[in-house]
């Protein structure tokens, strides 16, 4: 005969709200989590590929200690007497944790291909832009009378030796943002031997095109630099042109014009085109940029022609660098991330292949599970990276 098991006591009031709290805690980060590892690993998964290169790119080991909370409050709930529940969201977040260190040491390995001296200490202490502040700040330029400045980034001066220099322009759509944001990367390339000089241009707006303005600014901004050379210790054979996303489409647009002789200071002297240029996740063709609608880049590429690529064709035409292309242009670095939706890679891909074909020194550098702007998170891996990549293009010929 045999004798019925007795069921066991019901769960006391803590329990309960223990398990309680766990599971409600280990559902909402597993899905958070969940999400960010797919869309990271699969752009094309709708809402989730949007948010998952931006945050799992910029931060996977953030995201695999989420994960690994997860897990454990799952594991905790498991324990606590939800067996299949817990189990599952166990198994899940654990995954996802290995899946957010995947990311990190690919990015890792990347950045060790790069030469760069990786501080992880950065990755969990800089999320954001550091509070970095300029050398000195000078107006370079008063077009409409209204002044335009310059933040200068010094290295400390050698007796007898003069330093590379790069005057960089700001993302932000053509109409958005301004020179603060390339404070990080201002300090950092300083701090390593090279002049930044991030400016400010003249923003579109909805009533106030800037096709044929800012590119000018860009043009009065080099020549300012060229200019003040000596009085900031600056190698004025070795001053380059660039910048991120629209700032550098700017400045490829400006420095290939300068150089093919289709754009002229206004005033002034028209400088001499720069030694080098680079584009951090440009905008090759903006009237693909309208085309491709992504992230508000057909409002941009309107606000800054005033109008579609069917009402201003010529305007379309003459701000984009990819028809600029000709033979004897400056060496050009592009860096993009894998992942960006906006300068999608194969389009910066085929802006370096056709400079490649013309006879143009150009590299191409893809960062992998990085999104647009990758470098707005100062402290991530991609970002500490593709830092590594311009100091290097900057001071080659130093080398």
């Amino acid at each position: 005969m045999t004798t019925r098991k007795s069921p066991a006591p019901p769960a006391s009031w803590p329990v309960r709200i223990l398990r309680g709290t766990s599971a409600v805690l280990a559902s909402f980060l597993g899905f958070l989590v969940l999400a960010i590892v797919l869309g990271a690993y699969f752009p094309a998964i709708p809402k989730a590929g949007v948010i998952g290169p931006v945050l799992g790119g910029q931060y996977p080991f953030h995201i695999a200690l989420i994960a690994l909370v997860a897990a454990a409050l799952a594991a905790l709930a498991w324990r606590a007497g939800l067996v299949r529940w817990g189990r599952t969201v166990t198994v899940i977040t654990t995954l996802c944790t290995l899946g957010a260190l995947a990311i990190g040491g690919i990015q890792f390995r990347a950045a060790q291909n790069a030469g760069a001296d990786v501080s992880f200490g950065e990755v969990f202490s800089e999320l954001a832009y550091p509070a970095a502040k300029p050398d000195a700040t000078e107006t370079y330029a008063s077009p409409e009378g209204k002044p335009l400045q310059v933040d200068a980034y010094l290295p400390k001066k050698t007796p007898g030796k003069k330093t590379p220099a790069v005057v960089l322009a700001h993302a932000g759509g053509f109409h958005t943002f301004d020179k603060s944001d390339l404070r990080g990367t201002g300090r950092w390339l300083a701090d390593h031997g090279v002049a930044v000089f991030a400016v400010d241009y003249r923003l579109a707006g909805h009533d106030r095109p800037t096709w044929n303005k800012s590119p000018q600014d860009l043009v009065s901004a080099l020549g300012w630099v060229q200019k003040n050379a000596d009085q900031y210790g600056v190698d004025s054979s070795r001053i380059s042109l660039g910048g991120m996303s629209a700032g550098g489409t700017l400045a490829m647009n400006t420095a290939y014009r300068l150089h093919n002789g289709t754009i002229k200071a206004t005033d002034g002297t028209t400088p001499k085109p720069p030694a080098s240029v680079i584009g951090f996740y440009p905008g090759a063709d903006v009237s693909q940029m309208w085309k491709d609608d992504v992230a508000g880049s057909r409002e941009a590429a309107e606000m800054f022609t005033g109008g579609t690529p069917e009402q201003h064709p010529d305007r379309y035409r003459e701000v984009s660098p990819t028809n600029d292309i000709r033979p004897g242009l400056p060496r050009t670095l592009l860096v993009v991330g894998d992942r960006d939706r906006s300068a999608r890679p194969e389009t910066v891909t085929a802006l370096g292949d056709a400079l490649k074909k013309q006879g143009v020194d150009t590299e191409v550098k893809k960062l992998p599970f990085a999104e647009h702007a990758f470098d707005d998170a100062y402290g991530s891996l991609t970002s500490q990276t593709s830092r590594q990549i311009l100091l290097d293009f900057l001071t080659k010929d130093a080398r």
